[in-house]
């Protein structure tokens, strides 16, 4: 957009102009023109910051796209287990959960607003609020800008926060506690509410759930900043799958739900209309011929939507796949080693040009070129030494 309204000027002066002389002008102005693609980033790092830990809080650096180069800022905000972050879309404000199951002698975790200096990329903590209920792991914020939702994964609860005119958050407008349990005694004893995320109309709140093997569809009412069930509810996944993260294409038309346990990705045509996820492929993340523990984690999509990527912690690696334009449905190209143990996160930057991994477990950022024609990874050998690294965020820098 920045382009065009560079360019927009001299679009109207050619209508005035019969002269075919005028063309070297246009065309000398037009080469002066600054291309959107020049746009730098500040890049938020979540850590966590307890059990052996060296991290204190969100870490941030400048980044450049055009050339992959980084710039340390440091820290940009002591805060304790900021595990997930999500970015307001005026971008001049950012927010974090507090992934603990305590928050001030409740059994909740917090969730922290901060505004963001895009001059010096520090953060300003404007406030806190409880998450209703542990150990909160997944925030986001609605379309409008109105609303923060979170997920609870300890507490198996959903909340929404409002956001106040100057950022801060309000107490919550609505929550909901999930309620029973999956097939493994171990790890699905009650619910555990691992993402929350906007249907592209803002109409739906979709939650994957670890602990029940569903992926819940909300109605979500951004002027009341309420949910309820809707109908129906859930899409459920295998048995011991258990859900985590979900991300829908570009187009709005497919979804797509990564299960951590069962290692696989299951693939929906949306129905926008009704909210109503129809299944239409279930697909490995690993090799055939890989035998060990494995647990999934993150997953998205490239913004062209041609590609679709996804984490494997115990394989440790990034894998890759080719989404059919029509279907939706994935062929898996390639599984590409993280360079790093246990990758939590992932995030592309918003060019579709850098991948970033999040190796929390060897407190490492790898950097990774990608092929926008292929979808292919390829590291540019760009590190970055940050202790238990768990969620990747960018803002632009105008």
């Amino acid at each position: 957009m920045r382009f065009y309204r560079v360019m927009n000027p001299y679009l109207a002066a050619v209508r005035t102009l019969t002269s075919i002389a005028a063309f070297p002008l246009l065309l000398a102005c037009l080469a002066t023109a600054e291309p959107a693609s020049l746009k730098t980033y500040l890049v938020y790092i979540g850590t966590y910051t307890e059990q052996g830990s060296t991290s204190k809080g969100i870490y941030a650096y400048r980044f450049d796209p055009s050339n992959a180069q980084l710039t340390s800022i440091g820290l940009a905000a002591q805060t304790t287990n900021p595990s997930f972050l999500a970015v307001h879309p005026n971008h001049r404000f950012l927010y974090a959960v507090n992934e603990v199951g305590s928050y001030k002698g409740g059994k909740s975790g917090g969730v922290s607003a901060f505004s963001i200096n895009r001059a010096t990329g520090k953060l300003t903590l404007l406030n806190e609020v409880a998450s209703k209920g542990a150990d909160p792991c997944y925030i986001s914020v609605d379309k409008t800008g109105n609303y923060v939702l979170v997920a609870n994964y300890t507490g198996g609860s959903i909340a929404v926060f409002p956001v106040l005119e100057d950022g801060r958050l309000g107490e919550a407008s609505a929550s909901v506690q999930h309620t029973g349990h999956g097939t493994n005694p171990q790890r699905q004893e009650g619910p555990h509410a691992h993402s929350i995320d906007l249907s592209p109309d803002n109409r739906f709140a979709i939650v994957d759930d670890l602990g029940l093997d569903e992926t819940l569809v909300y109605k979500f009412d951004s002027a009341k900043g309420s949910i309820t069930a809707n109908d129906p509810p859930f899409a459920a996944a295998a048995p011991g799958a258990g859900p985590r993260h979900f991300a829908f294409h570009p187009n709005g038309k497919f979804a797509y739900v990564i299960a951590e346990m069962g290692s696989t990705i299951s693939v929906f045509q949306y129905d926008a209309a009704g909210g109503v996820l129809h299944s239409v492929q279930t697909i490995s993340t690993l090799p055939k011929d890989f035998s060990g523990h494995n647990d999934d984690a993150e997953i998205e999509l490239h913004p062209s939507g041609k590609f679709l990527y996804a984490s494997n912690r115990g394989h440790d690696s990034i894998a890759v796949y080719a989404i059919d334009s029509n279907q939706g449905t994935l062929t898996l190209l390639e599984d590409v080693p993280t360079k790093g143990a246990s990758p939590r996160n992932f995030a592309m930057d918003p060019t579709g040009t850098i991948l970033f991994a999040a190796n929390e477990k060897s407190d490492n950022i790898v950097l990774f070129r990608i092929d926008t024609k292929t979808g292919r990874l390829t590291p540019t050998g760009e590190v970055l030494d940050i202790s238990q690294p768990v969620c990747v965020k960018f803002v632009p820098v105008e």
